[in-house]
């Protein structure tokens, strides 16, 4: 598969100031070169973007009805951090925020991970991974 590849999940959003606020006090940041009144690009890693966009717009892309996130889950998008305590600050934050924990963490030894709602419902995991502690056995799956 070519490197250059890029990742864009396009995410409806009732009040784009709203969720990108939120996102911000995340550690999320935006590219302003892919924001409107529409739409934020907001950044997730070197390759991975969510565009965050109010609803009547992302109902121009598709003719499909648009999940209600309250009742429906569309996806769960998986972050991983850089360690455990990150996995904690971002979850604890979101709840603090206009988020909301969602489940229980979830301690698989080499994974660690927690889980939130956005302020538009839209399901977030939070992972962190020690490939050093990965079992053999998945280990040699991930490899083949």
């Amino acid at each position: 598969m070519p490197a250059s590849r890029k990742l864009f999940v396009n995410l409806p959003v009732e009040d784009l100031d709203r969720s990108t606020a939120f996102f911000a006090s995340l550690g999320f940041s935006f590219n302003p070169d892919f924001t409107d009144e529409n739409a934020t690009c907001m950044l997730i890693g070197e390759d991975a973007y969510a565009m965050l966009l109010v609803r009547p717009f992302f109902q121009g892309f598709t003719k499909m009805d648009i999940p209600d996130t309250a009742r429906q889950a569309q996806l769960i998008c998986a972050v991983g951090v850089d360690s455990r305590e990150e996995v904690d600050t971002v979850v604890s934050a979101a709840a603090a925020g206009e988020g909301t924990e969602v489940g229980e963490a979830e301690d698989l030894g080499f994974m660690y991970s927690r889980n939130f709602a956005d302020p538009d419902g839209h399901l977030w995991s939070v992972f962190f991974m020690d490939m050093s502690q990965v079992p053999d056995a998945e280990r040699a799956v991930q490899a083949g």
